[in-house]
């Protein structure tokens, strides 16, 4: 377990600490027990709060010191972390928090049960001030920290094999009579489940914050345009030869974009317990763009994970991110088809993709779509509206996959290639609908270059955006 000094020490820039902290008196009813403690941790409260420097850039903490009376949260605990939270909003800090506690000071029961509810109000002022908030979570973290403050975080991560859970083991096992199941409150099982978004030991804590950070929170740059050797898209293909083209093995899809993006961080689910492989969750910087990107991974498909209703669930978390630090969002849209089982009808998932659609309309951010490669169904639709749309020069959008339409339309799947045709599903018909504003080849750098100059475009725009992206889809 590392304590909370050691925690600031390996994840911070040496040197240029500042404590934010005022003194604690003994409290009325366990002074005894308070002095122990600060003797023992060489602390005189449960949290130590300050500032520091993380690759030059300042940044506010709030970190748990699990020695003092288990790191549980009192009056005075409270006190300070508010504050600390107060004032990272009043100067514009990004905050890291690292809890590591058992929860509520029982020695103050009712009274200290209640401040969970005060610190979750002052972490949502200085998230409602679009100020990042990042969480990591260390060993234990239970009760109700978790139930709070740990669990509010923008991006989240754990330290490995940490107990993360809401009742302690010890306490179920004294109340049920049998021991927890055993690994369900870990760090890595919660990483699978799409509740944390990475397991990262502390000494490795620093360049990952730093990047983070340096798309959260970067200071603005000049744009500047894609490199000039990007290719150009070549003549437009049949609808037919560009459907087959996007089926085919080894073409690039979101997994290879995401590489040749900087500042690259991955993010896991929705952070609510529900994952899917096959949407793509993660901060990017393209070029001078820093965002948020949702991307669907044609790859999955092919590994069994088709998206389903908890893709889109993951999508919008990547919705509200963006919108909440006030970043660009760029979707990518390329797949088959939604996953189509009784499951996924039981999950919501036309439920799902009206509300991708209608939150992805009235988003408070600048958005920019790619069309990849395939757009087939609902699931493509579903990531569509933007400010800007490009295409790569043989995508295509479409209802369903020109088989199913035909079988629909002619009652058999033979007359694909002529339906795909009739029905202007290329990029080249696409962007004389105006549905898309500009095709791209597929060659990485283009994309690349293209994302960048579109979300510079769409970060201009003022007025109405909810106007803008309804009126594409007006034909005359």
């Amino acid at each position: 377990m590392t304590d909370a000094r050691r925690l600031v020490e390996v994840t911070l820039d040496p040197g240029g600490t500042r404590s934010w902290d005022t003194p604690v008196t003994a409290p009325a009813g366990y002074a005894a027990q308070w002095r122990e403690a600060c003797e023992r941790s060489g602390c005189d409260e449960a949290v130590i709060t300050g500032e520091g420097a993380l690759g030059g850039r300042r940044v506010a903490f709030v970190v748990s010191e699990f020695a003092f009376l288990a790191g549980s949260i009192g009056v005075a605990t409270a006190d300070r972390i508010v504050a600390a939270v107060a004032r990272a909003t009043r100067e514009g800090l990004p905050l890291l928090a690292a809890p590591c506690s058992g929860g509520t000071r029982m020695q103050e029961g009712t009274a200290a049960f209640v401040q969970m509810a005060r610190i979750t109000a002052a972490v949502m002022v200085h998230r409602r001030a679009r100020l990042p908030y990042l969480v990591y979570l260390r060993h234990p973290t239970t009760g109700g920290v978790l139930a709070s403050w740990g669990s509010l975080g923008h991006l989240t991560a754990a330290e490995p094999g940490a107990l993360i859970g809401f009742l302690g083991p010890r306490v179920y096992e004294a109340l049920h009579g049998e021991p927890f199941p055993e690994g369900v409150q870990r760090a890595e099982n919660l990483a699978d489940r799409g509740i944390v978004d990475a397991v990262i030991r502390p000494e490795d804590l620093r360049p990952v914050v730093r990047r983070v950070l340096d798309v959260l929170c970067a200071p603005g740059k000049a744009a500047r345009p894609g490199p000039e050797t990007a290719a150009s898209p070549g003549p437009p293909a049949g609808a037919w030869e560009a459907v087959e083209r996007t089926r085919r093995e080894g073409r690039a899809g979101v997994r290879e974009l995401l590489a040749a993006a900087g500042d690259l961080t991955v993010l896991s689910g929705t952070g609510e317990g529900e994952d899917d492989p096959g949407l793509r969750l993660a901060l990017a910087s393209f070029g001078t763009a820093r965002c948020v990107v949702v991307g669907q991974d044609r790859c999955s498909r092919r590994e069994g994970h088709p998206i389903g209703p908890g893709g889109l669930r993951v999508a919008r978390r990547g919705m509200r991110l963006a919108a909440e630090l006030g970043l660009p969002l760029v979707t990518v849209v390329d797949t088959p088809g939604a996953v189509l089982s009784a499951e996924a009808e039981n999950r919501g998932l036309a439920g799902e993709i009206a509300r991708c659609l209608a939150e992805l309309t009235v988003l408070d951010t600048a958005t920019v779509c790619l069309l990849l490669g395939e757009g087939a169904g609902g699931a493509a639709l579903a990531l569509l509206p933007a400010d800007r749309v490009l295409a790569a020069e043989n995508a295509w959008l479409a209802p369903l996959p020109p088989e199913g339409a035909s079988v629909i339309v002619h009652r058999t799947p033979e007359r694909a290639p002529e339906l795909a045709e009739a029905q202007g599903i290329r990029a080249a018909d696409l962007l004389a609908r105006g549905i898309v504003d500009r095709i791209l080849a597929e060659e990485t750098t283009a994309l690349t270059a293209g994302i960048e100059t579109a979300v510079r475009e769409a970060s201009a725009l003022t007025g109405d955006r909810l106007a803008v992206r309804a009126a594409r889809f007006a034909f005359p």
